[in-house]
């Protein structure tokens, strides 16, 4: 591009000038008197002319003179028109003002006119009007907004762009913050005239949050699945949710939804055979409510046989011992096996599913879940090997171990052994059989025990906390202080407290892969009274299969794969955890342990579990982060072992742009301001147009070349500088 015009320009002011000139006729009277002094040679004549040429230029680099080009543009001013085709846009929220109980448009169809490239033909004239959508960069790319990124790409496309056109909710949340690339265009002097699309508050609407379908189920067990409703309405409402299955069953339920608040609640469907099924959860459309894209939830489930394998061990048979073994034999789905010592005698008990012996490291690990009950390390109880076995089973095989401590306190001696780590609680040492009374204590749920399925007792929240409340008292509880950091408390004592508190009596932990229980009091088999087995054996079901869910995710003859989250999305970080056995039976301590994830869209990727440490039970470790939502095929493979082990992970899709969710005019607002643009709440291209035309010209390019502060003009000064110097020696001045 050739300038139109070029022109030298000086940066000065009236002081600038003044003492430009005084400084200049200074030098020049001084150095017409060192000439005449000297005689007026000629030599001293050409050293003080160099001086005033010297002066001068020091006086014209004091008044800042630059070299200015104009370059006058052969292309028109740009207008970019973004409009926001992400997901949220489908968000129908927007109403006719002239009509206010018509179905509401959305957003999307709000701004679409602006898209129109004929609504901007007025304009064309003097500016070139280029029209683009925008989402994000991530994939699927309408999942996300990234409205930062959007104006960045049109300040980099389009240099001369004169003005921006931002239709949109405001709603980002990809990539940096707006107002970042909105500095930028201030810097520019490009102001962005931001089109709200969307109301600034939630219309009435409700929305299903979450749908907590567990990764499978068991037939013929009564399967609670918690769910979530967030409401927006003026008023409460009543309404009845329906699950409907693959195979046409359908189960419902009476809820009452809370104005402006959450309800959380269970549904409860007993499967009736093994196999798949896809559940579909859907919420009623409410007299008040506009949206109801967010009124229903899909999710698969497998469901399977169960066959879950228990251990009790104990030493006297006591009578929480007795009705916990009949509990669990009456169970179908579990088979229980019973480790009975006889403190002061030569034998173990015996009869239809009694252990001989401790189980060896090979029979222990087929183990779901292990009672201990009033056991220790006394002559004729557990050893320390036999302890360390237990831990490794918790924290590699993800078994689970539930503590049922009694009167005669040998649960304390454990606390010398590697289980010591596993107690939930911090025992009393100075009373280790615990504390007894007359008078029938109760349980108390706390907070989380009561949200807790493990002590659900009936369908409902309110219900189950009644039942708790009016079980049969116990008079005996362990003598427990606290519960240790990371436990979560689930029952305290009615009325016994300590320095610290309520009496914890039902607490729970992870620990490792498994998870640990402890129940604080063994009067459990009182609750028969009256209603027979149903919250007994409701109880200790629950918590085997609590226990054992994880663990029995998938497995093999030799293998067992379980993971976390168990409802993972797209984008989470899912740990795999891999149960390897060797060809003879015992777990793995070393290997090569692979994963192959195929995608629903067949890729394939590969997973290299390693070992989870030298004196790890059989247990590998990886982790995969899924890009796609669907199920992904997992084939679990070990050379050592020589087999493999293939099942299915199913990933939701997360997508973060929510529907039903109100507009961030915030954000435009904000965008506006700094870039001296304005925000319209009107849609209409004429108003837009309109508002653009009256902005000024841009004024032409111009280039400026510094001259005073150029290299080149210090480097003759410099010059000059020496030259005078090296003539005044030469000419003999000092």
């Amino acid at each position: 591009m050739k300038p139109s015009s070029q022109s030298l320009v000086f940066t000065c002011t009236s002081a600038s000038l003044i003492v430009s000139v005084v400084f200049v006729l200074v030098v020049m009277v001084l150095a017409m008197m060192a000439w005449r002094r000297s005689g007026f040679r000629a030599v001293t004549g050409w050293l003080e002319l160099l001086r005033v040429l010297i002066a001068i230029c020091i006086a014209v680099t004091l008044n800042q003179p630059e070299w200015r080009e104009v370059f006058k543009p052969d292309t028109q001013p740009v207008l970019a028109v973004l409009w926001d085709q992400s997901r949220s846009m489908d968000t129908r929220d927007v109403l006719d003002a002239m009509s206010p109980k018509a179905e509401p448009r959305t957003r999307a169809d709000a701004v679409k006119a602006l898209a129109d490239p004929a609504a901007w033909d007025k304009l064309r004239q003097r500016m070139d009007v280029v029209i683009e959508p925008f989402s994000s960069a991530e994939e699927p790319p309408l999942e996300a907004t990234n409205i930062n990124g959007a104006l960045s790409q049109a300040m980099e496309k389009h240099p001369r762009l004169a003005a921006v056109v931002l239709a949109s909710d405001g709603s980002w949340n990809s990539g940096e913050a707006p107002s970042n690339a909105a500095t930028r265009l201030r810097m520019r002097e490009a102001p962005v005239f931001a089109v709200s699309a969307g109301a600034d508050s939630k219309l009435p609407d409700v929305e299903l949050v979450s749908f907590e379908v567990p990764t499978f189920a068991i037939a013929g067990k009564p399967l609670r699945i918690p769910f979530t409703i967030e409401s927006s309405l003026p008023r409460d409402e009543p309404a009845t949710i329906e699950m409907k299955t693959s195979g046409g069953e359908i189960v419902t339920k009476d809820v009452t939804i809370p104005a402006m608040s959450r309800l959380q609640d269970t549904i409860v469907w007993r499967p009736d055979k093994a196999g798949e099924v896809r559940l579909t959860l859907k919420v009623p459309k409410t007299a008040a409510e506009f949206f109801l894209e967010n009124n229903s939830i899909e999710t698969p489930l497998v469901i399977r046989k169960e066959e879950l394998k228990v251990l009790v061990i104990e030493t006297f048979p006591r009578w929480e011992y007795r009705f916990l073994r009949n509990a669990l034999e009456r169970d179908p789905g579990v088979s229980v096996n019973c480790l009975l010592f006889h403190p002061g005698l030569n034998e173990m008990g015996a009869g239809r599913g009694y252990l001989k012996a401790f189980p060896k490291d090979d029979e222990l690990t087929k183990y779901d879940v292990v009672f201990v009950g009033d056991v220790g390390m006394e002559k004729g109880q557990l050893t320390g090997e036999q302890c360390v076995a237990l831990q490794k089973l918790v924290r590699d095989q993800a078994a689970g171990l539930v503590f049922l401590p009694g009167l005669r306190g040998n649960q304390i001696s454990l606390l010398q052994t590697p289980l010591a780590e596993l107690f939930p609680i911090v025992w009393d040492e100075a009373q280790p059989r615990g504390w007894g009374s007359s008078t029938p204590g109760k349980f108390v749920l706390t907070e989380a025990g009561t949200r807790s399925l493990l002590t659900k007792l009936e369908d409902t929240d309110e219900a189950s906390a009644q039942v708790w409340s009016t079980l049969p008292g116990f008079q005996w509880y362990a003598p427990a202080l606290r519960a240790k950091a990371g436990s979560e408390i689930l029952a305290t004592h009615g009325t016994e407290t300590n320095r610290y508190g309520r009496v914890p009596l039902i607490v729970t932990k992870t620990y490792g892969a498994g998870k640990i229980l402890f129940m604080g009091t063994d009067g459990a088999w009182r609750w028969r009274r009256g209603v027979e087995d149903k919250y007994h054996y409701r109880l200790w079901g629950q918590v085997v299969r609590w226990m054992a869910y994880q663990r029995n995710m998938a497995s093999g003859e030799k293998m067992r794969l379980f993971f976390s989250p168990d409802r993972p999305r797209t984008g989470d970080a899912i740990t795999l955890n891999a149960n390897v056995m060797s060809l003879t039976g015992e777990p793995l301590r070393d290997g090569v342990v692979v994963a192959q994830m195929v995608a629903p869209s067949g890729k394939t990727s590969s997973v290299r579990l390693m070992s989870a440490g030298e004196d790890a039970w059989g247990l590998f470790n990886g982790v995969f982060k899924p890009a796609e939502p669907g199920d992904y095929k997992v084939l679990l493979n070990c050379a050592e072992s020589g087999t493999n082990l293939e099942t299915k992970i199913s990933v939701q899709g997360a997508s973060k742009e929510k529907l039903g969710q109100p507009a961030r005019l915030d954000v435009l607002r904000e965008i506006a301001q700094i870039t001296r643009g304005k925000l319209m709440e009107s849609a209409d291209p004429a108003a837009v147009a309109a508002a653009i035309a009256v902005l000024p010209e841009p004024e032409p390019l111009e280039r400026r070349v510094q001259l005073w502060a150029h290299p080149l003009w210090a480097g003759f000064l410099v010059l000059l500088l020496g030259v005078f110097w090296v003539g005044r020696k030469a000419a003999g001045a000092f």
